[in-house]
């Protein structure tokens, strides 16, 4: 298992894994302005908007992706560049929106914030788990080209589901990476954006707490998580009703604001691991841990009443923030674990289809909806601050660059003109172990603790079954 940097660390997370994290009535709001001398008319320093601009130009770009018909790429492949690496006025949220007694209060991304997009801030480091070399906005608008010519942004013929891919990654390659590897991780430092001045002029938070709040924002939690449970949290990104609604609106309007009450990709995740939705004896507390450290760093900030910090508060807030990046990147590993144990489930399903003569059409498409899950969340977790290494290199060797198709061939490579390459892949039963590897090096690097869908407890049975003939290259 990855060792953590510091014992206290390592005790705040095990204690977090360990036992459900216990909720309180704190809220992500109005810590009051600390900047001295400043003369505006703002009473709170708490601002994320430009975050949650971004997770809803990232859920309007999914639904984007998995809407063509084939009939016009080119303007499908504009307007999907417009979400992801344009920063134009009148850009309409196409999702999250009102469903039902759900009533979502913004219809524009302006109305949240002005001139945003997701490109500008998507790691620009090589992807080594794709081909080519591409950095993280290449591989995003390579995604994009493709799933404008794709029939619902899925592209059968070679196992790609466009929507899932490009979603998982951005979750990762954009808020992960963001808040993980920059506000969390550089912008702590004494010399980048000090606590005894305004994070630019005029500004009415101080630079340490502005970057807090931007790590916040691309977590995704509602400002008042703590008040709520899991359950609750997760039901609100599906938009559940009336109880959803409740839950959501905290300020008792009749509507959700996305700025403060949405639940949206990296919290909604983590909400979902946790016990009280799936009820598991396990219980981890993902979303109650993460949300609880940003709110103590965010007070050890507020405390500070604007002076530089000092030793032991750097300290300290380095602490929280490795609470948050260790179970954050533990979010990640469960669903790579997750969606491990669903592809290797659906060729389960495939293969009994097939030497029955069967139709499988349905089967399959769920086979490539979620390795393109998989393969999203498995990249994704490459994109923090820590270079994973061999654990890395295993990952992307166990998973391929495309799913083992059912005339088993595989995408191999992408050639110069960006046509996929495809060759003989594995044995299907040994692409199926391959996926039960995934699993055990999520559970082994990582320490996963929901371990949902998981088939390891198969492995030994199958592997007796190929014999020989499993991959040693990928144990």
């Amino acid at each position: 298992m990855r060792k953590l940097s510091m014992l206290a660390t390592t005790c705040l997370v095990s204690l977090a894994m360990a036992a459900p994290a216990l909720a309180d009535d704190r809220v992500y709001a109005d810590f009051p302005v600390t900047v001295k001398g400043y003369t505006g008319s703002k009473t709170t320093s708490v601002s994320y908007t430009g975050q949650i601009a971004r997770q809803a130009l990232h859920d309007s770009l999914k639904k984007l992706a998995g809407s063509g018909d084939g009939s016009s790429p080119e303007d499908l492949k504009t307007r999907m560049l417009a979400y992801f690496s344009k920063s134009d006025a009148g850009r309409g949220i196409l999702a999250p929106t009102s469903k039902g007694d759900f009533v979502i209060a913004q219809t524009t991304i302006d109305e949240i914030s002005k001139k945003k997009n997701l490109a500008g801030k998507t790691t620009k480091a090589t992807i080594t788990g794709m081909p080519n070399n591409m950095t993280g906005p290449e591989l995003v608008e390579f995604w994009i080209s493709k799933a404008s010519e794709a029939r619902g942004g899925v592209d059968l013929a070679n196992g790609y589901d466009y929507a899932q891919l490009i979603s998982k990654f951005i979750m990762g390659a954009t808020f992960y990476n963001q808040a993980v590897d920059g506000y969390l991780d550089e912008y702590l430092g004494a010399d980048k954006k000090p606590n005894d001045k305004p994070y630019s002029d005029g500004a009415p938070y101080t630079g340490k707490e502005h970057a807090w709040d931007e790590a916040f924002g691309y977590f995704g939690a509602p400002a008042h998580t703590m008040r709520l449970t899991a359950k609750q949290v997760y039901d609100i990104s599906k938009r559940k009703g009336a109880e959803a609604l409740a839950a959501a609106d905290f300020n008792k309007d009749g509507k959700v604001d996305l700025k403060t009450e949405m639940t949206f990709g990296p919290a909604y995740y983590a909400a979902g691991f946790d016990a009280s939705v799936y009820d598991k004896g396990n219980a981890t507390s993902y979303l109650h841990t993460i949300t609880g450290a940003f709110l103590d760093g965010r007070q050890l900030l507020t405390d500070a009443n604007g002076e530089k910090l000092t030793d032991a508060q750097r300290a300290s807030l380095r602490e929280y923030a490795a609470v948050i990046s260790e179970n954050w990147e533990r979010v990640l590993a469960e669903a790579v674990f997750k969606y491990a144990g669903s592809v290797y489930k659906d060729m389960v399903k495939l293969q009994t289809i097939m030497e029955a003569n069967g139709d499988t059409t349905k089967v399959y498409g769920n086979y490539v909806k979620h390795w393109g899950e998989l393969k999203g969340f498995s990249l994704a977790l490459q994109t923090g601050k820590d270079n994973l290494g061999e654990t890395a290199t295993r990952l992307n060797r166990l998973i391929g660059y495309g799913p083992l198709l059912t005339n088993s061939s595989q995408v191999v490579d992408i050639d110069s003109k960006g046509n996929y390459v495809r060759d003989q892949g594995p044995a299907w039963g040994e692409y199926m172990l391959h996926m039960g590897k995934v699993q055990k090096l999520m559970i082994d690097e990582f320490d996963v603790k929901a371990r949902n869908n998981d088939v390891t407890g198969s492995l030994a049975d199958l592997a007796n079954t190929l014999g020989g003939s499993a991959s040693a290259e990928n144990d």
